[in-house]
């Protein structure tokens, strides 16, 4: 029997652009996917291709209602787009991208964030943006290309974030959602407006330069007659504004009361937890307003790097694991996990911070790197493998407890992504965390389930979020903590934080040195 109404969601990832067509009984129709590139001109640059994302788009688009077929199709009732947060892409007056945008593990730009906060004050520059300052964000990337490519800034006519891109390219309509604003470190959480304090202290008018925030299920315009030539849609389709692939992930991982923790775990990992109050605004972790009935406030708590350093590892050091595991017709990544449970939990006192690429919370700055603490001549690969692991669990721990001490308990761990799919990965955040996860259905859990529910609610084919959010997210597995697992991981974990803390001031001046002698301080 064929459902009466369905929905598209979309979610542009750093790694992978992937959209679903989604039944109102929660069956995925069909699905497809493509990779996106990522481009490093340079130290510490991280691009990616705009045009890029909107070609995927259309490919994936034309693939899905083939595979769906025209009856599907002309009874796609809505359409909401997420994607990773934040990034820089300037458009002309025309719509047209006028370079590659500068992603969020982008970092080229630390020393205007430095000036920015020197210049408003590192007290009202929190208060303002309501979190702490870091090089993730969008004023110090507006203000490096303002000084660095000043032809193309004064061609400028406005920036967009990703999902806010495809969404121009679908409706013609320029907007950004209040979700993602927040997130950019360029609005005023008091007023809910762009700052003009931050745009006056990099010397840009941002209600002119950024579309007003709109509520992330508000509808921005309708699929154009152009767009769904390309794309295989019909006009007419009403699309939202949609909103960041943590705000998505969330609706994904199926939260809908307090005391449960969301980890949506792909190449980075976004964490949240809903509470009834909000943090202060000091704190390292983040609080947005939560649009779930009985969970006023969403902390939100992005770690930078959790796949990332899985894949950097297997690129970098395990070479001959994957020659090991074609040669035996195994997946390497499951090899990876099978190697891992070799080594004794706590990798016989091997510390991994997985900070490869700086950390955003609760560290928030881009001068933390990887490390690997503890290396013994009695170590094999499994500890390495085994350590790394357990490194980005203890980062994850480090965000849950820094949220608890703002205000907000869990007792369990609901995670989505690619990270849900290793089952040693989840027995050790679970040890760690000292709480059960909740690993969730591969297809209950995906984000753009999250974005398919957003675009359900608004267009009145969801009447109660709580309801459909239980009927159609499933968990697929519980995982308890190993209590033998937990007495190590609570034994070693306190050597993991004091170590960075004594390292931490090194290493901002390792940086600057390193900067210094490849000219870029």
């Amino acid at each position: 029997m064929k459902a009466d109404n369905y929905l598209l969601g979309m979610d542009c990832g750093t790694t992978n652009l992937k959209a679903i067509i989604l039944g109102e009984d929660g069956t995925i129709v069909a699905e497809a996917s493509r990779r996106n590139r990522f481009i490093s001109p340079g130290p510490n640059m991280q691009e990616q291709d705009a045009r890029e994302w909107w070609n995927h788009t259309k490919e994936i688009f034309q693939e899905i209602t083939q595979k769906a077929g025209r009856d599907v199709v002309d009874r796609i009732r809505g359409i909401a787009i997420s994607s990773h947060t934040v990034s820089m892409l300037p458009l002309d007056k025309d719509g047209n991208p006028l370079r590659n945008a500068l992603t969020v593990l982008d970092s080229r730009s630390s020393e205007e964030l430095n000036y920015i906060v020197n210049k408003i004050g590192y007290d009202r520059f929190v208060r303002i943006v309501g979190g702490q300052p870091a090089v993730a964000f969008l004023p110090n990337k507006i203000l490096w290309y303002k000084k660095n490519e000043p032809e193309l800034f004064a061609r400028t006519a406005c920036f967009l974030q990703a999902s806010s891109y495809i969404n121009y390219k679908l409706t013609r309509a320029l907007t950004t959602d209040i979700d993602q604003a927040i997130r950019t470190q360029c609005l005023d959480v008091h007023s809910m407006s762009w700052s003009k304090e931050i745009g006056d202290a990099i010397g840009v008018d941002l209600d002119r330069m950024l579309p007003k925030p709109l509520l992330v299920h508000e509808i921005i315009g309708e699929v154009t007659k152009e767009a769904a030539e390309e794309t295989g849609l019909v006009p007419g389709i009403p699309v939202v504004a949609g909103c960041s692939d943590a705000m998505a992930a969330m609706y994904a991982t199926g939260i809908t009361k307090l005391g449960e923790a969301g980890e949506s775990s792909g190449t980075t990992s976004l964490v949240f937890i809903g509470s009834m109050r909000r943090n202060r605004l000091d704190a390292k972790v983040t609080t947005k307003p939560c649009p779930i009935e009985g969970m006023r406030w969403l902390y939100d708590a992005p770690i930078q790097s959790s796949g990332a350093t899985l894949k950097w590892f297997i690129e970098t050091m395990a070479g001959d694991e994957r020659a090991y595991a074609e040669s035996n017709g195994k997946n390497i990544y499951t090899y990876l996990n099978e190697q891992a449970l070799e080594a004794a939990p706590g990798s016989k006192g091997l510390l991994f911070f997985p900070y490869i690429l700086g950390e955003r919370a609760p560290l928030w700055n881009d001068y933390a790197r990887g490390m690997f603490i503890g290396l013994g001549m009695d170590m094999t690969r499994a500890e390495l493998t085994r350590s790394v692991f357990e490194g980005t669990a203890y980062a994850l721990r480090h965000v849950i407890e820094t949220i608890r001490k703002s205000g907000a308990d869990s007792h369990l761990l609901r995670i989505c992504g690619g990270g849900a799919k290793s089952r040693t990965w989840s027995m050790i955040k679970a040890s760690i965390l000292h709480m059960p996860v909740y690993v969730l259905d591969e297809k209950s859990g995906d984000v753009p389930v999250g974005d398919a529910l957003i675009a359900g609610h608004k267009v009145g084919v969801f009447s109660d979020p709580a309801e459909t959010v239980d009927r159609i997210i499933k968990v697929k597995e519980i995982i308890d903590p190993i209590p033998e697992w937990e007495k190590a991981y609570d034994s070693y974990y306190p050597y993991y934080m004091k170590m960075y803390r004594h390292l931490d001031k090194d290493l901002r001046e390792l940086k600057e040195t390193r900067d210094s002698l490849n000219g870029l301080a």
